[in-house]
């Protein structure tokens, strides 16, 4: 079943379907869209249900417009069966990643497909009023994109920086975004649009992404860990997310790697965001200036992205903070892996771009802080999706519970037709 972490507001369905009141029909529509094209006869035969019940259901999915009959099929010695195909693009959906210093957003369609992209850096976590106002602004901007996108949309996932409760999906961590308030007040998605509110954390919906989309596909034990601002994982149990008894599952960033480090915001010493995360990277480019006075990196105030860029390039400075944050990153993750026994970690976020001179020697470290059999079993690599990861995640959450509950695609239709 599909969680229901974060859902804030739900605007109940006006009318009726044809699916919405069968579950043999929720499973035919499921079904459809798993395979992409399907005749009525693999559908009884992969359901066994008989060819009349199958037809007369897919009769009222058909009037739905999420699926439309696109041909012959190869006859198997009898008349060629007409083939059924799921339209990817009859409903669309947005997902918002607000970090805590940019914000995107993405409109997907129903196959994780992103039809328009909007991104824009911005100091979130000490904004909450101009952080809410640009979400909506670049919610519209990718809406007005495509042409009948607000009437087609179903839903809105969003991604936040912060361990959300399932018990209490509207509140953040004060300690992570602490002009906020607690309170996230995304709430107007909801309203504006007049579609259900989503919300979770960003690492876990990195790994929604990649579970889905990407390197995590039928692998049902996997982390992915993110490089940001903080350092976040997320992890798939048994093919689900896991989030904890209260969903701070998950917390890379403040595991203690050094306790007489710096300080964290967390309040503890050493913690993994305090070597890892892009402000300590940045701070510990400019401690290390001296020592290389032709680096690139003194030329603009040090980033993820400008350290990345330099060390492809061959910068020493920047290909040495590399392999130290690579280093730190590899003691927290062998702890990870000998707890956890996860059979892929799933590298995403800032630092993905350098490849090999990550992975190389962050392996090295895992290879020796790991039990045999533990390291043998998980491979370490990086997220191939980019940088659109946490909001394709995002987007992912709501098509994930449309696909369990069709009245979020089915109220598309019956907007479109109002």
């Amino acid at each position: 079943m599909t969680s229901n972490i974060g859902r804030l507001g739900e605007p109940a369905p006006a009318g009726g379907s044809a699916v919405r009141n069968s579950p043999l029909a929720e499973e035919i529509l499921r079904l459809i869209w798993r395979e992409r094209r399907i005749s009525r006869a693999d559908i009884a035969r992969r359901l066994d249900l008989s060819r009349s019940t199958v037809s007369e259901l897919v009769s009222g999915i058909l009037r739905t417009g999420l699926v439309a009959e696109v041909g012959m099929g190869p006859s198997r010695g009898g008349r060629p069966p007409i083939l059924l195909e799921f339209q990817d693009e009859a409903c669309v959906i947005l997902g918002v990643d607000m970090g805590a210093a940019h914000v995107g957003v993405a409109l997907t369609d129903l196959r994780g497909r992103v039809l328009a992209w909007e991104h824009r850096h911005h100091p979130v976590r000490d904004d909450p009023k101009g952080t809410r106002a640009l979400i909506l602004d670049l919610c519209d901007t990718v809406l007005a994109s495509r042409d009948g996108a607000k009437q087609r949309l179903i839903g809105v996932g969003t991604a936040v920086p912060s361990p959300l409760d399932p018990n209490d999906p509207g509140h953040l961590s004060e300690l992570v975004l602490p002009a906020w308030g607690g309170e996230s007040r995304l709430e107007e998605l909801s309203t504006r649009y007049g579609v259900p509110l989503m919300m979770d954390n960003d690492a876990n919906l990195g790994a929604l992404a990649e579970r889905w989309w990407g390197a995590g596909r039928d692998v049902d034990n996997f982390a992915y860990i993110k490089v940001a601002t903080g350092v976040g994982s997320g992890h798939v149990i048994d093919g689900k997310i896991y989030r904890g008894a209260t969903g701070v599952a998950g917390e890379i960033g403040h595991i203690a790697i050094d306790p007489n480090g710096g300080p964290c915001i967390c309040g503890l010493r050493g913690c993994l965001a305090t070597l890892v995360g892009a402000p300590a990277l940045a701070s510990r480019a400019e401690e290390l200036f001296p020592d290389y006075p032709e680096s690139t990196l003194r030329e603009t105030p040090p980033t993820l992205e400008t350290i990345e860029t330099a060390a492809l390039a061959g910068d020493p400075l920047a290909r040495r903070i590399v392999e130290e944050a690579a280093e730190n990153l590899g003691i927290a993750v062998a702890g990870m892996i000998n707890l956890m026994n996860p059979s892929m970690v799933i590298l995403g976020g800032g630092l993905e771009r350098v490849g090999d001179l990550l992975l190389e020697p962050l392996r090295e470290t895992v290879r020796r802080r790991t039990l045999v059999s533990s390291v043998a079993a998980s491979e370490v690599l990086t997220s191939d999706l980019g940088p659109r990861v946490v909001a394709v995640g995002a987007a992912t959450l709501i098509l994930e519970a449309a696909l369990e509950d069709s009245r979020l695609l089915t109220v598309a239709g019956l907007r479109k037709e109002a």
